[in-house]
């Protein structure tokens, strides 16, 4: 999609400091992080939320297997906060689907 900012990211026209990568997702730092590690990971073909993803067909395990892949890598395994917002109702502000990989001193909860 031309207009995501996610997506020019993945096709390499816009810069981002990239953690890890595969065939299926990317992740990278957050411009304007939240945390100490604050990684965002997204599937390299668009799709705009987890209801989507699911929708067509994806798979939440291959998605979540990569997730924990990149914490080790970030060396917060089995501490960090994973966070997925569907829709702008619930603070979702780019329409590409994405997890938050946040991590570092103890976070605030809910």
């Amino acid at each position: 999609m031309s207009d995501c900012v996610f997506c020019s990211i993945v096709a390499a026209e816009l810069p981002a400091d990239i953690v890890a990568e595969d065939e299926e997702f990317l992740a990278f730092r957050d411009v304007q992080p939240r945390a100490q590690t604050h990684v965002l990971i997204v599937p390299k073909v668009h799709v705009d939320d987890l209801d989507a993803w699911l929708a067509s067909g994806g798979s939440s395990d291959r998605m979540l297997a990569f997730v924990t892949s990149v914490a080790a890598g970030e060396q917060v395994a089995g501490r960090y906060r994973l966070i997925t917002n569907v829709g702008e109702d619930a603070g979702q502000t780019v329409a590409h689907l994405h997890w938050h990989v946040l991590a570092g001193p103890r976070l605030p909860g809910f």
